[in-house]
């Protein structure tokens, strides 16, 4: 890499004497201090689950502490300390959210700051030999732009580090990475970025995310979709944060058409999967879940699937014996949720036969159905999750609601229960959170409170049977108020608003 000088090149500096005698001293020691810092290159999307995941994949991969020294839902460049850093090729691998991670080899808000930290940083990592090796640089914007005649200045700013091996495009063995970060001048109209960066990070390039499976999992290409089923991207992301992997159980009680035990399965783990609508899991021939694995050469990791629900399950009770359990609870739009069961319970359970067999072993049956509130069903499915996960297992699951509820209603908690994380996909009017727990070890769980809960639990009642979907359902009311709030739904009654109130009416109507 040729040296440059530093009166025609903007970029290059004058090293400080302690920099040049690092510089001239750069054989390999190996008491030197090995490099634990590193960046993350994130996509800037889905940003709040971004660093759930990392986590996730921190406890997977085995890396030890991860201790997070930047980190900006704004920026797409985080930087990591790892108690193991021998493992950080691997760390990212697997993620969905993050596109590369680097060697930290500096960091600082101008130039000549970068270039000295770069001398102070690699003294002694490396022998001879690996600056020998084929080499390329690229130069990474966020929310500016370097002008393209500037980029061969940047390079050779960094020509002190002496790299001798020839420049190669494609399939370098060390790859660096310029990434500098910008940020907006409000005081102009419009907004735009100013002439010189916030930040300026160089890395060598270690590792790659697996961005390109959200890609192989594209909906469009499935066989066997339905109106439920979920983003591949996301159902890969929630998979990372419930630690899906080999050897391990994956269970999901709302499984539809597999979105959620495909994203599982993909990482290894052997899926089972359940719903209260046989039809939607059996599918058709080719056309169902079964079907779907076979497509991705998945079959090996495909449990089974099951009619059930929630509230009716044969899982043995007090079994613990799955690793995860992922969701999309059904939010009850279409048609009010439902479970299992008689919305009279008086009636008696008399076996109806046609042909001379009884109705409820023909294929073709479909079992009654009763009223189920939102809340209670959030509750159940961490009873669920706390009575047949294993310690330390996760349940990860996601709940919709009105924007204007988040900090209002409560997420749902339970004794044996350790909130984990929780990210949150914002759309106009509503939005969704991804909320993730562990499962307690036994010496953690507070068994006076959980004794507490069973004693207080509350199914549904008689009282409940009587009240409509939408009474039992916020969630479902709000979305057919046009998730006005209180104030503004009443003031609109008062005001006669009588076109809103019959597109609200049409709503129902179209829904009932």
């Amino acid at each position: 890499m040729a040296s440059e000088s530093t009166t025609s090149n903007p970029f290059a500096t004058v090293l400080s004497t302690e920099a040049q005698e690092r510089l001239s001293n750069r054989k390999l020691a190996p008491d030197a201090k090995k490099p634990d810092e590193f960046i993350i290159y994130f996509a800037q999307w889905h940003t709040t689950f971004r660093l759930a995941e990392l986590q996730a994949l921190a406890e997977i991969e085995g890396v030890g502490k991860m201790e997070i020294l930047k980190y900006s839902e704004q920026s797409p460049y985080a930087i990591v300390k790892l108690e193991h850093p021998e493992k950080a090729n691997v760390l990212i691998r697997r993620s969905i959210l993050a596109k590369s991670i680097f060697e930290l080899w500096g960091s600082g808000t101008d130039y000549p700051t970068i270039h000295e930290d770069v001398c102070k940083r690699i003294q002694g990592w490396w022998s001879d030999d690996f600056y020998k090796l084929p080499f390329k640089f690229e130069i990474e914007c966020f929310l500016g732009k370097r002008p393209g005649d500037q980029h061969r200045n940047l390079v050779e700013s960094f020509s002190y580090i002496s790299l001798d091996g020839p420049i190669r495009m494609k399939n370098a063995d060390l790859q660096f990475a310029v990434m500098e970060e910008y940020s907006f001048d409000n005081s102009v109209n419009p907004p735009r970025a100013f002439d010189s960066p916030d930040l300026i990070l160089l890395g060598r390039q270690i590792g790659t995310g697996n961005r390109s499976a959200a890609l192989k999992y594209d909906l469009k290409k499935r066989p066997y979709i339905g109106t439920t089923s979920f983003d591949a991207e996301l159902t890969l992301v929630t998979a990372n944060i419930a630690l899906c992997g080999p050897a391990k159980l994956a269970y999901d009680p709302f499984a539809g058409t597999g979105s959620f035990l495909i994203a599982c399965s993909h990482y290894g783990s052997i899926s089972f999967g359940s719903d209260i609508d046989g039809r939607q899991v059996r599918g058709k021939k080719n056309r169902s879940v079964v079907g779907n694995y076979q497509h991705y050469n998945l079959k090996s990791f495909f449990g089974d699937v099951f009619t059930a629900d929630i509230t009716n399950s044969p899982v043995r009770p007090g079994l613990q014996f799955l690793d995860s359990i992922v969701c999309d609870p059904p939010y009850g739009v279409r048609e009010g949720l439902k479970v299992l069961g008689n919305r009279d319970p008086t009636k008696t359970k008399e076996v109806i036969y046609r042909d001379g067999t009884p109705r409820h072993l023909q294929p073709d049956y479909v079992p009654p159905k009763k009223p189920y509130s939102f809340v209670q069903m959030l509750d159940d499915i961490l009873d669920f999750s706390a009575e047949h996960l294993v310690d330390g297992g996760r349940l990860v699951m996601w709940m919709p609601t009105a924007n204007e509820d988040l900090v209002e209603f409560g997420r749902p908690s339970h004794p044996a229960l350790e909130e984990v994380a929780v990210c949150i996909q914002s759309f106009n009017k509503w939005s969704r959170q991804l909320l993730a727990y562990r499962r307690r070890n036994k010496d953690e769980i507070d068994m006076k409170a959980w004794e507490e809960r069973r004693e207080n639990k509350k199914y549904v009642a008689s009282k409940d049977q009587k009240e409509s979907v939408d009474e039992l359902n916020f969630f479902r009311k709000k979305y057919f108020e046009g998730f006005k709030s209180k104030e503004a739904a009443e003031a609109a009654e008062a005001s006669g608003d009588a076109v809103e109130q019959l597109e609200v009416e049409k709503l129902n109507l179209k829904d009932a």
